[in-house]
């Protein structure tokens, strides 16, 4: 009996295995940088308050693979964890109604007013992208890009998403999502 059960579970891991190999994984890159890798210095803000960033404030290009069948949109939002000393962090960029065909933003896609997507509301309240001005006393802090696939037809989300509003409202309809991490302080270059 004991055999029996060893053989039934051995397959079962098997088929679960081979399942989820079968899987692709919906995955975010970058062409400007790799996962984990320091933020080229061109995609930092310009200036923020008194301070010199050192950018140019454009927005890093994205890609994303492995489309998981039927999403009808997609949304981008940049995080740094670390920004207010960590306690609430910093939203540099909201973007979403993304068109479900797009397997890309190019670089300075989120710098301008957009065309083809919404732009939300940074935590600057803007509805563009703004880059990073991390302190050059801090260790680099970390910036979180992140793409969800949608099961949501653009112009279902309305104008003017935070992303507290974006994550709310996006609840029960994420079918993927991917992140790709850049770190960046003034300082480092």
């Amino acid at each position: 009996m004991k055999s029996s059960v060893v053989v039934s579970t051995l397959a079962l891991l098997a088929f679960q295995t081979s399942s989820y190999a079968q899987s692709p994984i919906f995955t975010v890159t970058s062409p400007a940088f790799q996962d984990g890798a320091a933020l080229p210095q061109k995609y930092a803000s310009k200036v923020v308050g008194d301070q010199q960033c050192g950018g140019e404030n454009i927005s890093p290009p994205l890609s994303w693979t492995n489309v998981p069948a039927g999403t009808k949109s997609f949304a981008v939002i940049a995080y740094d964890s670390d920004g207010n000393k960590g306690l609430q962090g910093n939203i540099h960029w909201v973007a979403y109604d993304i068109a479900p065909t797009a397997t890309s933003l190019g670089e300075g896609a989120g710098s301008v007013e957009p065309k083809d997507f919404v732009g939300g509301m940074n935590g600057r309240k803007l509805n563009v992208y703004f880059g990073p001005c991390a302190p050059a006393n801090e260790q680099p802090h970390h910036y979180l890009f992140s793409v969800f696939a949608t099961d949501l037809p653009p112009g279902q989300l309305g104008p003017d998403n935070t992303r507290d509003d974006l994550q709310t409202k996006l609840k029960g309809h994420v079918l993927a999502s991917g992140s790709i991490v850049a770190r960046f302080s003034r300082g480092m270059y």
